[in-house]
């Protein structure tokens, strides 16, 4: 019997075995140009195996560099790309940097933070004292999401205040939303839109169902 453990392994499995036979066979054809037309119409039978990748960007070049890997970086053909360098592929890829900022309100995420620094940098007037009144009413309905039953116009001051090293605050006559305001357009999860909101469709007129219609005096017409 001949099992798979003991079979070569699979360079790129998606492709599988077959593919992986044909593309070492290529690599025994001693004619360049016989062997770059079988390249051809192998690379063809590779992107039919995966036709959802086509609208790829550099789909072909992707199929060729797969060849080129397939065979072990032995195939030598007159391909429309340059073969890839192996040392590329065992190379690994540059660390990704993930930003370890630390958040104070975690209810509130570190963007609204970067918008509090901005708003201090505005000049004292109209224009900064509405920034601040929508970036309090912002944390208050963030605060909502994570706590529903606790919140109160005092705490979000004193978090607005914190977050902005003191440099933000509310005016004394100046109110926040209520909290059924913001609870009204801050959906809780588990509820659905009516279908007949959700997909924007407008219902099939019926003129039976219509009071202003004149489809009822029009059967008694008929019938009398």
């Amino acid at each position: 019997m001949d099992y798979n453990s003991t079979r070569d392994k699979l360079i790129i499995p998606e492709y599988g075995r077959n593919v992986q036979k044909l593309a070492a066979f290529l690599t025994t054809i001693e004619d360049r140009e016989k062997r770059t037309n079988m390249a051809k119409v192998l690379v063809n039978i590779m992107g039919q195996l995966h036709p959802d990748q086509k609208d790829t960007v550099d789909f072909k070049r992707k199929l060729w560099d797969h060849l080129y890997i397939i065979s072990e970086y032995k195939l030598s053909v007159d391909g429309p790309y340059p073969p890839p360098i192996p040392e590329d592929r065992i190379h690994k890829p540059q660390r990704i940097p993930y930003p370890q900022e630390v958040i104070k309100f975690r209810p509130y995420g570190k963007n609204i933070a970067r918008i509090i620094e901005k708003a201090t940098t505005f000049e004292d007037g109209a224009e900064k004292d509405a920034l601040v009144k929508n970036i309090a009413n912002h944390l208050k309905k963030s605060y909502l999401n994570w706590n529903r039953d606790s919140v109160n116009d005092e705490l979000i001051t004193d978090h607005l205040k914190e977050l902005s090293h003191g440099k933000l605050k509310l005016s004394d006559d100046m109110r926040l939303a209520h909290t059924n305001d913001l609870l009204a357009k801050t959906p809780v999860q588990g509820t659905t839109v009516p279908q007949n909101q959700s997909n924007g469709r407008r219902k099939k007129f019926n003129p039976r169902n219509d009071k202003n219609s004149n489809y009822r005096d029009m059967r008694n017409r008929k019938k009398n």
